[in-house]
């Protein structure tokens, strides 16, 4: 016998009286697709409590997870891009990057902040890939320049995160510029013997990658992440070969000699603090 029949058919609740869960609740892992918490998700640093996959995230959750009680000083932060090659594709380089700056909250694709890491002065730029793929432009290049010359002033080590899809194609020449113009600006931080840590995240590509984020004293990244110059595609078209699996991954480029170590999002503050100590 059962404990409950229902005796009426084609029982509905009105739509005023259904409860929904708020919008933001849960987090659904893009990699195994299983369900946590979105409080628990963020406690756990933007990493799957089910598979470890680390989230992409940017220049806001970084300094909130490196610099101590999330205080620290922005760098530089009105610097907006200019438009000297008067570039238009399917709109206004001008307007779009308007449309970007209103979307995201942010001024271009890179933050540089000064702050204290468990107690110790650091200076940390970080890349945003949601402001035009995290490209490379004038503005990049120039807030990561004055951000290493903040750290020659001050003495002080530099923590460079990169995220990017490479040089921005509407600056053109003066993209590829920023190339040059930051790897000079990092042998001055060489010879001043100020430890460079350059930590490459999902995805860094491109120029980024043919420059300052491969230049660091120590080359470090999160596990998981598309490291490289071309993509797969564009390889595999020139050298007409199938590629190794893995490719470009982090796990893969580590093995192959070009990164020290990968190091999980949850002990990277702590990692961080350890490595600059011994380069004391």
């Amino acid at each position: 016998m059962s404990w409950f029949i229902r005796k009426e058919k084609g029982i509905s609740t009105p739509t005023e009286m259904k409860r929904e869960a708020p919008d933001g609740l849960w987090y659904q892992c893009s990699n195994c697709k299983k369900i946590s918490a979105t409080r628990e998700h963020k406690l756990n640093a933007y990493t799957c409590i089910h598979c470890n996959y680390h989230e992409k995230i940017g220049s806001e959750a970084y300094f909130e997870l490196l610099f101590d009680d999330n205080e620290f000083e922005e760098l530089n932060s009105e610097l907006t891009s200019g438009d000297p090659l008067k570039f238009t594709d399917t709109k206004p380089y001008p307007g779009r990057v308007q449309a970007t700056m209103a979307k995201t909250g942010l001024k271009d694709a890179v933050r540089t902040s000064h702050g204290k890491m468990n107690g110790s002065p650091i200076v940390i730029a970080a890349m945003d890939f949601n402001f035009i793929g995290g490209s490379m432009g004038s503005v990049v290049g120039e807030k990561i320049a004055r951000a290493i010359t903040y750290s020659l002033e001050h003495k002080i080590p530099f923590l460079m995160i990169s995220k990017s899809g490479g040089a921005r194609m509407m600056e053109a020449g003066f993209s590829l510029m920023q190339m040059a113009k930051t790897s000079a600006r990092l042998a001055q931080l060489l010879e001043a013997k100020i430890p460079y840590i350059s930590m490459l995240t999902d995805p860094t590509t491109g120029g980024v990658t043919a420059s300052y984020a491969m230049l660091g004293d120590f080359n470090i990244s999160e596990p998981g992440a598309l490291i490289g110059f071309a993509g797969p595609r564009v390889i595999r078209e020139t050298i007409g070969k199938d590629l190794p699996k893995d490719f470009q991954s982090a796990e893969f480029v580590l093995e192959h000699g070009f990164l020290d170590f990968i190091v999980d999002r949850k002990d990277l503050k702590d990692k961080l603090t350890s490595l600059l100590t011994m380069l004391r």
